[in-house]
């Protein structure tokens, strides 16, 4: 009963590899821009609809894609990073993701033990409907952005940002808050 497990497992991480490299390798051009989202839920990430994917997608550790749900109608822009060997990311509809962003769903101890090192703690990432994530945002472990919120280019997201605020900076704070303004 090992052995098929380990079996599965090589045999599940040869699809995923397969299937990213494929979506990775496909030229910037519109038709494979519509295409791309097939072969990224291949690789095993969780889509209902098309989702646009104009660009080269990263998933850390291979096994990982299927840690990863993006909502329908949602925009992923190139090179995003998701560091999901345990833990969840979950995207939801109408979201627009800017080129660079980092999901990271894993985070290290301060303190070093003698041979056991740091440690790791695993904890999800959810994105609701209708956020802006703009170019470079780095989002760690465990936070929550709510609906309609924007996260500025840049920002490294440590704590929860409300739905309707808008944050930046390092770490991220909240810049205006969107819902009250005119």
């Amino acid at each position: 009963m090992a052995l098929f497990r380990r079996v599965r497992n090589v045999l599940r991480e040869l699809r995923e590899s397969m299937f990213l490299a494929l979506g990775n390798w496909l030229p910037r051009l519109s038709v494979s821009d519509r295409h791309r989202w097939r072969l990224y839920r291949l690789a095993g990430v969780q889509m209902e609809n098309p989702v646009s994917f104009p660009g080269a997608l990263r998933v850390r550790p291979i096994g990982g894609a299927r840690n990863i749900t993006i909502g329908r109608d949602t925009f992923i822009n190139t090179d995003c990073s998701f560091g999901c060997p345990v833990a969840t990311v979950r995207i939801g509809e109408r979201a627009q993701v800017g080129p660079r962003v980092s999901f990271e769903t894993v985070n290290h101890g301060l303190v070093y033990e003698p041979n056991r090192g740091r440690g790791a703690t695993h904890h999800g990432i959810v994105v609701e409907d209708e956020v802006w994530i703009s170019a470079g945002a780095i989002l760690t472990p465990g936070v929550r952005i709510g609906r309609g919120a924007i996260v500025m280019a840049g920002a490294v997201v440590t704590k929860d940002v409300a739905p309707g605020a808008a944050v930046g900076g390092v770490p991220a704070r909240v810049i205006k808050n969107l819902s009250t303004s005119n």
